[in-house]
C-alpha cells in the first residue's frame, strides 16, 4: 500500500474550489479559492484534507511518519491541468505545411489540395494500432511533463468505419495502459471524404446510419463532434450529426465557427452542446445564445497563433456571461502543441483573459467542458489527487513567465509521474 503524501508549506495553493458548481462565467472565473501557507494530504489515490499547514498540522501531526512529506515552500501548487480539445491520436507529421502557410496558402488551400486534414487521414489509415499506440503515448507523455494529467482526445483521421473505430480503440487501450485520463470523442464529421465529394448528405447518411450504432455500441466514445463549416457540414447538416449523436448517448460537441461566422454558436446553444470549439468568428448573437444556453466556449489561441489568425473574443465572451476553457487543440496541422502553460500565457495575451481567469479556464472549466468536474479540475476533499507543483511562488508569476515550462513535479492520482 502506498504511503500518504504530504504536501505542506506550499507558499500559493491554488484549490479552484468555489461556492459556484457547474461552468464558471463572469467573476466566479476569478475565484481561485487561494490559500497561503497551504498543505494537502493525500492517500490512496484521493486528496484527504486541504487547508493551510497550521489547520492540518492539527489533524495529521500523529501520522507524519507514515507520510511522503513534499516541501512547497516557494512553489505554487494547482489541481492537474485539463486539456479539453485535442486531435492527439494520429499518424504521421505535416511540417512541410507549415512552410506554404508561410509562403501564403491558406488552411483551406492546403485542405482542398490534398493536404490538411485529408494527408493526415491518409497516414493515420496506413497506420498500425500499435504505431499509433506508439506515436500518442510520446504526446501523451510530453503534455504530463507540461502538467496535464486529463485529456480530450477526438477521432476524425479515419472518415471511415474502420479507421475511426481504429482511433478510438487506441484511445481506450491507452486510457488503460497511460496515467493520463484520456476522454474519448468521435468526430467521423471532421471533413467530408474525398470520395463522397458532391455526395456529402450521403455521407452524413452513412455517419448516422452505419457508424454512431456502432460507436455506442462498443461504448467507444462519450461526445460526438462536427466540424460546422462553410465547404465542409452545414448548419443544417451538423445538426441532423449531433441530433443523432444524442440519441445513442453521445453528447453534441461542435468546431464552430472557425473560418467565418457560420451560425455555429448558435447551433451549439440550440443542440444544447457541452461545449463550441474555436469561435474565432462567433457572431453577438451565437454568443448571446451560448452565455443563455451554458454552453462552455473552449477557446484554443495557440491554434490561432499558429495559423497567423486573430484569436477569438474571449474577453468579451466571459463579460457576456459565457464560461470560457481553454486548450492546445493539439494536432499535426494547426497546432502541434502539448503546451497547456503556453495556452494560458496567450489565453492572456491575445484573449485578454485575466492570469486568475487563465487558470480557471485550464482546470474547472475545461473539466466542466468534457464532464469531468466531479473527478478533477480543483482541488477538494474526495477528488482524483492530481496535483501540479510548480517552480513558481504564485499564479500571476506562472502567467508572466512566458512560455517557459515551470512544472516541478505532478501527481496523478495520487502517484508522482512527473
Amino acid at each position: 500500500m502506498a504511503k500518504p503524501i504530504w504536501i505542506k508549506h506550499i507558499t500559493q495553493l491554488a484549490t479552484l474550489a468555489s461556492e459556484v458548481k457547474g461552468p464558471r462565467s463572469k467573476e466566479a472565473m476569478s475565484e481561485l479559492g487561494l490559500i497561503e501557507d497551504g498543505s494537502i494530504w493525500l492517500e490512496d489515490g484521493v486528496i484527504l484534507a486541504v487547508g493551510t499547514t497550521k489547520e492540518l498540522e492539527e489533524t495529521y501531526s500523529a501520522r507524519a511518519g507514515e507520510a511522503e512529506i513534499v516541501d512547497g515552500t516557494g512553489h505554487l501548487v494547482t489541481p492537474g491541468l485539463v486539456d479539453p480539445h485535442t486531435h492527439v491520436v494520429y499518424g504521421g507529421s505535416r511540417e512541410r505545411e507549415f512552410e506554404m502557410r508561410l509562403e501564403g496558402a491558406t488552411y483551406m488551400d492546403i485542405m482542398n489540395a490534398g493536404g490538411g486534414i485529408h494527408a493526415t487521414t491518409r497516414m493515420t489509415r496506413e497506420a498500425s494500432e500499435e504505431e499509433l499506440i506508439d506515436q500518442t503515448t510520446r504526446r501523451l507523455d510530453s503534455f504530463l511533463k507540461h502538467g496535464v494529467t486529463t485529456v480530450e482526445g477526438k477521432s476524425g483521421y479515419g472518415m471511415n468505419l474502420e479507421t475511426e473505430l481504429k482511433q478510438l480503440r487506441v484511445m481506450k487501450k491507452l486510457q488503460e495502459s497511460h496515467p493520463i485520463d484520456l476522454v474519448p470523442t468521435f468526430m467521423g464529421a471532421h471533413a467530408v471524404p474525398p470520395d463522397f465529394k458532391g455526395r456529402e448528405d450521403e455521407f452524413v447518411d452513412h455517419l448516422i446510419e452505419e457508424m454512431l450504432p456502432i460507436i455506442a455500441e462498443e461504448k467507444l466514445a462519450e461526445f460526438n463532434d462536427v466540424f460546422c463549416e462553410k465547404g465542409v457540414y452545414t448548419p443544417e447538416q451538423s445538426e441532423r450529426i449531433l441530433e443523432a449523436g444524442k440519441r445513442f448517448g453521445l453528447t453534441p460537441k461542435i468546431h464552430a465557427d472557425e473560418i467565418e461566422p457560420y451560425g455555429g454558436a448558435e447551433l451549439a446553444a440550440k443542440v444544447g452542446a457541452i461545449s463550441a470549439e474555436h469561435l474565432l468568428k462567433a457572431s453577438d448573437e451565437g454568443i448571446k445564445a451560448m452565455a443563455k444556453s451554458g454552453t462552455i466556449a473552449c477557446l484554443l489561441p495557440a491554434t490561432a497563433l499558429y495559423l497567423r489568425e486573430q484569436a477569438a473574443a474571449g474577453r468579451k465572451m466571459i463579460d457576456e456571461g459565457v464560461a470560457v476553457a481553454i486548450s492546445t487543440d493539439c494536432n499535426p496541422g494547426s497546432s502541434p502543441t502539448t503546451s497547456m502553460p503556453l495556452v494560458m500565457n496567450l489565453a492572456c495575451i491575445s484573449m485578454r483573459l485575466t492570469p486568475a481567469e487563465s487558470l480557471t479556464a485550464a482546470t474547472y472549466n475545461a473539466a466542466c467542458a468534457i464532464n469531468r468536474q466531479e473527478k478533477v479540475g480543483s482541488l477538494e476533499v474526495g477528488k482524483q489527487a492530481d496535483i501540479v507543483l510548480w517552480n513558481v511562488k504564485s499564479y500571476q508569476e506562472l502567467q508572466y513567465l512566458f512560455g517557459v515550462n515551470h512544472v516541478k513535479s505532478v501527481w496523478k492520482n495520487g502517484v508522482q509521474v512527473v
